[in-house]
């Protein structure tokens, strides 16, 4: 991949412009799991300065094509430039236990493995949170990031999370036991992770069809209101919280969205939202 130059002596006005530009294309690179050209990008813009932001995507990038101990010098980089940067802080902490179960190197990610944005837009009652519980050895979640998508399988009364090809873990049942049901009668889910710690991973489902059958029921049943919803903009795909606002900004850079969409705040799924709806045993008993 070529790169255009900055000649020496150039202004400050030209050497930001081309940091700018370096900085899109690199995100751009990424939005399409071109990861070594994420990180050949990232690498240019380096040159031209010590920036926080740039050794994240890099360490990003690293981290997809499996080089586990060089994403975690950049991840470092990122924080020794920016002490209070969350993003690189969080992934440190998981890239620690993921080098001693996996060693400095794994499996590049899949080509096609990051889930469509449109899953992470919130559509009210057609959008929920999870936990995996039941969780894969560290060294296959070495192979799992946030963005990745994720199949949902039924298995018996347990809904098991593919990613990448390998057995991620189940669906925490409070959410499983409902979605069986209406994925028994014909409705489709896609999911994507959201977060992974070192010990858990949350994921995002949607519901992206409905079975005539399932007609009025609603698969995450919510008592959101608006002014709970935030705007989904450029560089984001939903916020957990604020740190994981911070973590989908930097860390899983994607396409801008030109429609202003709301996502879902996690904490407006609760555990209600999960409980049988009036009416619909009685209506399965008849």
């Amino acid at each position: 991949m070529t790169f255009p130059d900055i000649a020496a002596g150039s202004s400050p006005a030209a050497t930001t412009r081309m940091k700018r530009q370096l900085a899109e294309q690199a995100i751009a690179n990424a939005a399409a799991g071109k990861w070594t050209d994420a990180a050949d990008t990232n690498r240019k813009l380096l040159e031209l300065g010590a920036d926080a932001e740039a050794e994240n995507r890099l360490a990003k990038a690293l981290w997809e094509l499996g080089e586990l101990a060089a994403a975690r010098e950049h991840y470092q980089a990122a924080l020794a430039l920016d002490p209070t940067n969350r993003i690189a802080e969080r992934n440190i902490d998981r890239l620690r236990t993921l080098l001693v179960a996996a060693g400095e190197k794994t499996v590049p990610a899949m080509e096609g493995s990051k889930a469509p944005v449109r899953i992470f837009v919130e559509e009210t009652g057609k959008t929920g949170f999870a936990f995996l519980i039941d969780l894969a050895d560290p060294k296959t979640l070495a192979q799992v990031n946030p963005g990745d998508a994720v199949e949902l399988v039924p298995e018996g009364n347990r809904l098991v999370a593919i990613s990448n090809d390998v057995r991620v873990g189940a669906v925490e049942p409070r959410v499983a036991a409902r979605l069986l049901k209406l994925i028994a009668d014909g409705n489709k889910y896609s999911a994507g992770v959201t977060s992974l710690g070192a010990v858990d991973v949350r994921i995002i489902i949607r519901e992206v069809f409905q079975d005539p059958r399932n007609y009025g029921k609603v698969s995450f049943p919510t008592a959101a209101k608006s002014s709970d919803l935030r705007p989904y903009t450029k560089g984001t795909l939903l916020r957990e919280d604020e740190e994981l606002e911070e973590e989908l900004e930097e860390d899983v850079e994607d396409e801008e969205i030109t429609d202003l969409e709301s996502v879902i705040p996690p904490e407006d799924t609760t555990d209600e939202a999960f409980e049988d709806e009036e009416g619909e045993e009685e209506e399965e008993e008849s």
